[in-house]
């Protein structure tokens, strides 16, 4: 039997709560955003109202009123989404213990033994309901055999929409579109695409696979798959415990050139990856900077290390390295920091090298001992150093990641 898989994508979410909240605001534009006497005063998300009117998310809350002069605006409230998405999530799991969240307001449920009980789409429909009637927030579903075809059927209809996305109907209904328009595929990746003569999605299904492969590596060939309707991946409820990178970013007050405020900056962004780091307990051996200019162009540069990082002074190191290599001289305006690959600590393996041998080399009459030791008393009696379960009092900088910690409180 062929799987039944659902995506379950909140309608503008933070913006549905605090209707649900505030129900004089249904039917009004509203946003959520920054503060917009500041420029980090940026929009976070809009209601459909708001969106009929023109403004959209990352747009700017001064540019936002002109477009909306009667938009009202709110500052976020974390805690309120984070208890709306634990109370979604737990309708989702009454159904089936196969759920992946992937962020706050999205997931993936395998449905497919319930699927031999009940018809699908009558199982989308009163999971909406249920959303719905018992949340007061709006919710759209995909269902389709894999977890892209399910995503880019979700897509297809907002607010409230239920799409079936069947793998036989990918040429007639993806095909045609830009390539821009496939999950999965950003503005690098289309112009890319594009200088290869590839425009639509139907041109990225029918390329040639060596061509993919030589431009994108791995990645070009996953494109290809994706292209076909071809997504092997499992909905694994385990997702939910593996970090993949920590990152962090911030919109400048004032576009800087200052090599005095970017080393500021980047010390600052160092500090905080570097916390959140130690309160999981990780290193990560590839680093990436993000750069955007005032002219709202990105750049990014990254470094995979030889040996894992997780220090304040040793990611601010690395980022001033690959910010030399990447600034053009254009004024910046947002400036961030993540380490990827990333693997618990007391997993770590240190490659001996050149500049560390010698250390290695001390330790060594250490090791010999510990080896004598435990041949007597068992494996495992001396440890180096203990890992002890710290109490983190680092801020959750990144939102959209850091509420998967409340789902695991609940399993």
């Amino acid at each position: 039997m062929a799987r039944v898989i659902f995506h379950v994508d909140m309608n503008s979410f933070y913006a549905s709560v605090e209707q649900a909240y505030h129900p004089e605001l249904k039917g009004k534009p509203i946003a959520i955003a920054g503060n917009p006497k500041e420029r980090r005063g940026i929009i976070v998300t809009s209601s459909y109202e708001a969106r009929a009117k023109g403004v959209y998310t990352t747009m700017i809350v001064q540019e936002a009123l002109k477009k909306c002069p009667e938009l009202i605006l709110l500052p976020p409230d974390f805690q309120k989404y984070r208890e709306a998405s634990k109370a979604m999530f737990t309708i989702l799991r009454s159904y089936t213990k196969l759920v992946e969240p992937v962020s706050i307001d999205e997931g993936y449920m395998d449905v497919t033994e319930v699927a031999k009980e009940r018809h699908p789409l009558e199982l989308a429909k009163e999971i909406q309901l249920r959303i719905y009637n018992e949340l007061d927030l709006p919710c759209s579903i995909g269902i389709a055999p894999n977890k892209f075809l399910a995503k880019t059927a979700s897509d297809m209809k907002k607010p409230m929409g239920i799409t079936v996305l069947r793998k036989r109907e990918v040429p007639e209904k993806l095909w045609p579109l830009p390539v821009i328009k496939m999950h999965g595929v950003g503005e690098s990746t289309a112009k890319k695409l594009e200088s290869l003569g590839i425009y639509t999605i139907g041109d990225l299904a029918n390329a040639h696979e060596g061509l993919l492969k030589e431009a994108f590596g791995k990645i070009g060939v996953r494109l290809k798959r994706r292209a076909n309707g071809i997504d092997s991946r499992e909905v694994d409820p385990e997702s939910i415990y593996e970090t993949k990178s920590v990152g962090n970013s911030t919109t400048l007050p004032y576009d800087i050139t200052e090599m005095k405020d970017i080393e500021s900056t980047f010390l600052k962004l160092s500090g905080k990856v570097a916390e959140r780091l130690e309160a999981k307990n990780l290193c990560g051996s590839t680093i990436t900077i993000q750069i955007r200019d005032c002219h709202w162009n990105n750049h990014t540069k990254s470094k995979t290390v030889q040996n894992p990082i997780y220090l304040k002074k040793d990611l601010y190191h690395e980022a001033m390295e690959l910010f030399s290599k990447a600034w053009d001289g254009t004024p910046i305006r947002l400036l961030g920091v993540t380490v990827s690959n990333v693997m618990d600590k007391k997993h770590l393996a240190e490659q001996l090298t050149i500049f560390n041998y010698e250390q290695f080399a001390k330790e060594e009459p250490i090791y010999e001992i510990i080896y004598e030791m435990e041949k007597k008393f068992g494996k495992g009696i001396i440890q180096k150093g203990i890992d002890v379960k710290k109490k983190s009092y680092a801020s959750k900088t990144s939102f959209s990641k850091d509420f998967l910690e409340d789902l695991k409180e609940e399993l």
